[in-house]
């Protein structure tokens, strides 16, 4: 597959997964559903880094854009778009890794939820995890189902970035060689 075709897919793949992201991080906001949670801030330090709305939302969003651009004819499909595509792909790779290392924190320190009266993060500290005990997760009595709230949407954040760290990766492989060897393209501009 030439490189005009390869940024092309890779851009049009990238579209859906920072929509993911960007839904998963807005919902993480309103755990059971409910604004009361973010109104009076007992929602996490790591929803409010907002990995899945800023890295692999918005970092994401423009190299997508400018690599479905490289791939369309007539606009960047040639050597120094190709070059370009290495650099909007590497904003990419570091939105997406920013987007995992915060939902890999969100599951490892857990939900801030009600335990016993007092908010805090009760599994913080926790040795085993507690994501193999899910009788511990009782001890958060609100938001409801507060913990399986956040394990779903923090892994879907940990899934879809680590999707785009991989295509924008694939990415600056296929601009090098885009740069190096010519876009695969009959109109191609040297």
């Amino acid at each position: 597959m030439c490189s005009v075709k390869c940024s092309r897919c890779i851009g049009t793949s990238l579209y859906p997964l920072v929509l993911i992201s960007i839904i998963c991080n807005i919902v993480l906001f309103f755990p059971g559903g409910d604004v009361k949670y973010a109104r009076d801030g007992h929602i996490t330090q790591e929803v409010r880094y907002m990995g899945g709305l800023v890295g692999g939302g918005f970092m994401v969003l423009i190299p997508a854009i400018f690599i479905s651009m490289t791939g369309e004819n007539g606009c960047c499909g040639f050597r120094f778009g190709m070059f370009f595509s290495i650099v909007f792909a590497a904003m990419g790779v570091a939105g997406g890794l920013y987007s995992f290392i915060v939902a890999g924190l969100g599951v490892h320190y857990g939900p801030l939820c009600n335990n016993g009266g007092v908010w805090n993060t009760p599994f913080k500290n926790s040795n085993p995890s507690y994501l193999t005990n899910q009788k511990s997760w009782r001890v958060c009595t609100e938001p409801k189902n507060v913990v399986q709230f956040n394990i779903g949407l923090f892994f879907t954040l940990m899934a879809t970035s680590g999707l785009q760290v991989l295509l924008c990766a694939v990415q600056m492989i296929n601009g090098l060689f885009g740069c190096l060897c010519g876009a695969g393209n009959k109109n191609e501009e040297a």
